[in-house]
């Protein structure tokens, strides 16, 4: 009698977790339709079908289990009957747990499939009463191009803020400049012979300018000779 409940018991639970295995991985699968970002207005045959095996499998989990308390029951033997207990209320708990879920990702597609139909009802109506009032949607169009203009002024307006401020700093740079270059040419003034060399400087670089010039004048004529 102790053999053969321990065969029963040991096959049964070996299909309980098989079908929970197969719950789990068809629940991957059923999870997808709760992601997605766009559904259709009814369930697809394929999401029907993934929706229905996961309840055939849980129903089926739930009369193994049952079988396997009856089992537990007439266990004659105390020895092993902890253990099974054991597995037996893990069993239940997995079974509660998947049910909870299945109830979760259902109300998740639900919800999803709620707020996409009304989102298309909303645009439905809207295409129906600009389709009915011309008039109506000519102002909308015009309303959305007067947004658009506001938005290229707003974009200009920024634009040359950022350049009157960039035309104020090279004021304020040119003014630094010209306030050192007065410091300069003031302690030149001080320095004895400082003006007399500052004006060789400018008398040798017009002179190389103007000998640079004849040159080139030259390669110019030249070139134009013998072309």
């Amino acid at each position: 009698m102790t053999t053969s409940t321990g065969g029963g018991w040991a096959q049964l639970r070996q299909q309980t977790r098989s079908l929970e295995t197969q719950t789990e991985s068809l629940f991957h699968t059923y999870s997808q339709y709760a992601s997605m970002s766009q559904l259709p207005a009814k369930p697809s045959e394929e999401q029907q079908r993934v929706e229905d095996q996961i309840r055939e499998l849980l129903e089926k989990r739930e009369s193994l289990i049952n079988q396997l308390t009856r089992l537990l029951d007439s266990e004659a033997s105390l020895t092993s009957s902890g253990l099974k207990q054991n597995y037996l209320v893990r069993h239940r708990e997995v079974l509660v747990e998947h049910r909870r879920e299945l109830q979760r990702l259902s109300s998740s597609i639900s919800e999803a499939r709620d707020r996409a139909n009304l989102l298309s009802n909303v645009r439905s109506d809207i295409d129906a009463y600009r389709s009915s009032n011309p008039h109506a949607a000519e102002a909308e169009y015009m309303l959305e191009e007067r947004g658009r203009i506001d938005n290229s002024h707003n974009m200009m307006d920024r634009v040359l803020s950022q350049a009157y401020a960039v035309n104020e700093s090279f004021g304020l740079q040119g003014e630094t400049l010209a306030s050192i270059n007065r410091r300069i040419v003031g302690a030149a003034g001080q320095i004895p012979g400082m003006n007399s060399l500052i004006g060789k400087i400018g008398a040798k670089r017009r002179r190389d300018g103007i000998i640079l010039g004849v040159f080139i004048g030259f390669c110019c004529l030249m070139l134009f000779m013998f072309s």
